[in-house]
């Protein structure tokens, strides 16, 4: 425990006051006096966690932030003491739904929309064929079948809508912006995908193992009477109907369909599967990419397949051309947009450097024209890989920048092959140069412009983080290269920050000041959690930047390495007192090389969230994370749970590409 001063013995005293004061008004006026002593030694059990008591005795804050930054945490800190009333089975489920529902009322709304409609189809085309002849031979297999088909043509539509990235880029900015959920547009996409491979199955599955045999074993006179036209009058047997043009182009869409589902589940699409030397190639994301493409063909057998039904003759009654047109148009003319705005975004590299981690990082000369806020992504395109392949990547450069940067990091075979391709055109380090390797264009330099590969980018695209404006603090948490989403609105701060320095204060009116600071958050809390030493590298220039130009601390950076004991363990002792030394001589971490401090293991993530609840009561959190799911539940919950405990309201998102 750290030596404590005569002004943390007195805040402990005036602390352990408090205390006495707040249990003599439980017992003499927060309850009758008939029953005061059961029910004061109910509610005056007072607990407190280890970590706790050690902030309450250091007189810090996760490392110490001051004494506003003390006095404001342990003042929340002696709410949380004090227990909630009792309540029943029974109001503690209304009120997580009531929560639940607060929380998420954009997307159940969207969500019982989208399963009314299902519902709608599937009754409405149920109700249909029970009415007509064809019932009297196939039964309810032929509603039940018919009614999956119906709600099959509707999510085959749909499907397109989430992927619509430019058109959602735009809604975005718009009034639904604050009505629909497009953070979740993916998750949507997936959810739809599940729904229409279970539509699927039971289509197919019904029409094969119930419909097609009864059509085979119905007496001639009742077959010829009620469904005969549609075969022609003449009763079919079981291959016909399977070689047939409906049944054909059925069969050919659910294989297709089986292999771009396979081939888009995590397992493939990450290559967490090793298959042997024939069939290596299709794991990845190459794999999937040029498998979801497969869905062209689908799209056009199933238009096809429509037009040939058995059991329909009129064009007006063969409604899937209806479902798709207008969201095949949209998705087409979406990709004809990017296809010529690829073209005339071709870019040129300005500079690239590896990094330790395998990280290429990547600076363009920005194209006119192209603008962008902080937090988006764009596609890049190496034609030299290949022709066709398109991958996203956060934009790492601000908005006032005159140049686009992205961060790669080598996780697949496009990745790969892209940072061998640069390996060879930089330059390894010579003598006391930097240990990357590097190399730059210079402007009119034709000779190294020529080195570099040719590279299209698409873009730019919306994403959660480029929403941080509407709040008035941001939580920013990456792992790993999880953090480029958010190095971009650090930089964009930081301009922001300068431009403030540069203008003379007694100039600028008060009302304008005031529009100035609502323009954006008022503090951001950047936490980077990383492995590798190394990675300290990738944005070293935004770290010191950070420490000489933020002299207001609008912006605290917290960095964090994993692969060393916490900092209270005896096995980090020697790292920490050299580290602490080291700082304190040269004003520099000896572990990451920048003016930031490291610290080691993982962060306490509810010390975090307590501590931002005590310094901005009453504030709107934004909070912002990229990195693995498992994570994301954590924080999720102690959101959850923060903004229904506190005053403090903490917004949860999460970075999905």
């Amino acid at each position: 425990m750290q030596h404590l001063s005569w002004k943390n013995w007195i805040q402990i005293t005036l602390g352990t006051l408090r205390w006495a004061l707040l249990c003599l008004f439980f017992h003499y006026y927060a309850f009758p006096r008939e029953d005061y002593r059961a029910k004061f030694t109910t509610y005056s059990k007072i607990w407190m966690q280890l970590w706790q008591l050690e902030t309450l005795m250091q007189g810090q804050v996760a490392g110490g932030y001051g004494k506003d930054a003390y006095l404001g945490y342990s003042q929340t800190l002696s709410q949380t003491f004090i227990p909630q009333r009792r309540r029943n089975s029974i109001s503690k489920l209304i009120q997580k739904i009531a929560y639940f529902m607060i929380e998420n009322r954009q997307r159940i709304w969207v969500f019982a929309l989208w399963i009314a409609g299902m519902a709608g189809l599937f009754t409405w085309k149920f109700i249909q064929y029970r009415r007509e002849a064809t019932f009297k031979v196939l039964g309810y297999c032929v509603c039940t079948a018919k009614g999956a088909a119906e709600t099959l043509k509707l999510n085959m539509a749909l499907i397109l809508l989430p992927v619509c990235r430019n058109t959602i880029t735009w809604l975005r900015s718009t009034m639904l912006g604050s009505i629909v959920p497009f953070d979740d547009n993916l998750n949507f996409h997936k959810i739809i995908a599940g729904s229409i491979a279970f539509a699927i199955l039971l289509h197919a599955g019904i029409h094969l193992t119930c419909d097609f045999p009864r059509i085979i074993h119905a007496s001639r006179p009742v077959f010829m009477e009620t469904i005969g036209r549609g075969f022609h009058y003449k009763q079919p047997s079981y291959v016909d109907m399977i070689l047939s043009v409906e049944g054909i182009t059925g069969i050919i869409m659910v294989i297709l369909m089986t292999i771009a589902y396979v081939l888009a589940t995590r397992w493939f699409r990450r290559n967490l599967v090793k298959l042997p030397w024939p069939l290596h190639r299709l794991t990845g994301f190459n794999a999937f990419w040029y498998a979801h493409h497969l869905f062209v063909v689908v799209y056009v057998l199933l238009v096809v397949h429509s037009f040939f039904l058995f059991l329909r003759q009129k064009w007006a009654e063969k409604t899937t051309w209806m479902y798709l047109a207008v969201p095949v148009i949209l998705y087409t003319g979406e990709r004809t947009l990017s296809a010529f705005r690829a073209g005339h975004y071709t870019v040129q590299i300005s500079k690239a450097a590896i990094y330790s981690g395998d990280v290429l990082a990547l600076h363009m000369l920005r194209p006119p024209g192209f603008k962008y806020k902080s937090g988006m992504y764009m596609f890049l395109k190496c034609p030299a890989i290949s022709p066709f392949e398109w991958h996203p990547f956060s934009i790492t450069s601000a908005p006032g920048d005159d140049y686009l940067s992205v961060h790669i990091r080598t996780a697949g075979d496009w990745t790969l092959e892209m940072k061998r391709i640069f390996s060879e055109v930089c330059e390894p380090p010579v003598g006391n140069k930097s240990g990357l390797l590097r190399a730059e264009y210079v402007c009119g330099d034709k000779t190294s412009e020529s080195r570099f590969p040719k590279l299209l980018i698409d873009g730019p695209y919306g994403a959660p983080a480029q929403d941080h404006t509407k709040y008035d603090v941001l939580l920013l948490i990456g792992l790993g290269i999880g953090a480029t989403p958010f190095i971009s609105i650090l930089k964009d701060m930081l301009n922001h920050i300068r431009l403030a320095d540069q203008e003379p204060q007694h100039t600028e009116s008060p009302r304008r000041r005031s529009a100035r600071r609502s323009q954006g958050p008022t503090n951001a809390y950047f936490y980077w959690v990383t492995r590798e030493q190394g990675s300290f590298d990738w944005f070293k220039g935004v770290m010191n930047e950070v420490a000489e130009i933020d002299h207001k601390a609008v912006i605290e950076m917290h960095n964090y390495l994993t692969s060393v004991y916490e900092e209270g363990d005896a096995r980090s002792a020697l790292i920490t007192m050299v580290q602490a030394l080291h700082h304190a001589k040269n004003g520099v971490d000896i572990v990451s090389g920048t003016r930031v401090r490291t610290h080691f293991a993982r962060p306490n993530w509810k010390k975090v969230f307590s501590r931002l609840s005590a310094l901005h009561s009453d504030a709107r959190i934004g909070v912002f994370y990229c990195g693995p799911t498992l994570l994301a539940k954590e924080l999720g919950a102690l959101s959850r749970e923060y903004s229904h405990e506190r005053s403090t309201r903490f917004d949860f998102h999460k970075e999905n590409f």
